[in-house]
């Protein structure tokens, strides 16, 4: 039985088969993209020419020690390639993402990109979104105000669950982007198109972490040594 990483890397390794010389490369966030990250530099070396966009500061800085050369989305504004991981996938590749705290970054750069591969290994896959908290990324002025009117959108759902602001070495975690995270346990989310339209009806919140129709291709690894590739186009 292969432990995580090993399942994280075969991932990593399969999703370089779809990273053409000359690609702009928009790079995601999370252990899982980091494994990717160590491979593609390897590549780099061996003469692969790419330019990656980071989709955080955790991204950007292994890209800069392990010499990927990097650019930022309004220098290419166009990406022919994203690749990220996640933290629940889905139905028809409706994914759950934000556990790492990049979702507005990673959403708009997937939003970019002509393609999304995702990465992951098979604990990733569930039957309903919703076991794994969903990220809310807000405005930190009025956050009990969007609290509450999260819990409002919520009920009108049936969704119930305890709502937590993100927390991190006992201050509140701040997003890339100067923001806070509420962390929503609904433990199961069978309409997430719905529950998505909701949320962006509360002007304090700035993104979440329901990523629906981005995703054009998933790459699992399976404890058995078996690599899933699961294309949108077949489902």
């Amino acid at each position: 039985m292969a432990d995580v990483r090993q399942l994280k890397i075969a991932a990593a390794k399969k999703a370089l088969d779809y990273v053409n010389n000359g690609m702009r490369l928009g790079i995601g966030t999370g252990s899982t993209v980091e494994e990717f990250i160590r491979l593609l530099a390897a590549r780099v070396v061996q003469g692969l020419e790419i330019i990656g966009i980071p989709t955080s500061e955790r991204s950007m800085t292994l890209c800069h020690e392990l010499a990927v050369p990097i650019a930022t989305l309004d220098e290419m504004p166009e990406v022919d390639l994203t690749i990220d991981g996640a933290d629940e996938i889905g139905p028809h590749l409706s994914l759950i993402k934000g556990g790492g705290g990049a979702l507005l970054y990673e959403k708009i750069v997937a939003a970019a990109s002509k393609k999304m591969l995702v990465i992951a290994d098979e604990s990733k896959v569930v039957e309903t979104l919703g076991a794994f908290p969903l990220p809310i990324e807000v405005n930190i002025f009025g956050l009990e105000a969007t609290g509450r009117a999260i819990k409002k959108v919520a009920a009108a759902l049936d969704l119930s669950g305890k709502i937590k602001l993100r927390m991190k070495n006992n201050v509140s975690f701040v997003t890339d982007g100067g923001h806070f995270i509420l962390d929503a346990s609904f433990s199961h989310i069978p309409a997430p198109e719905i529950l998505s339209r909701n949320l962006f009806t509360i002007p304090g919140i700035v993104e979440h972490g329901l990523f629906l129709r981005l995703a054009s291709c998933a790459i699992i690894a399976g404890e058995d040594g078996n690599i899933r590739v699961i294309e949108a186009q077949d489902l």
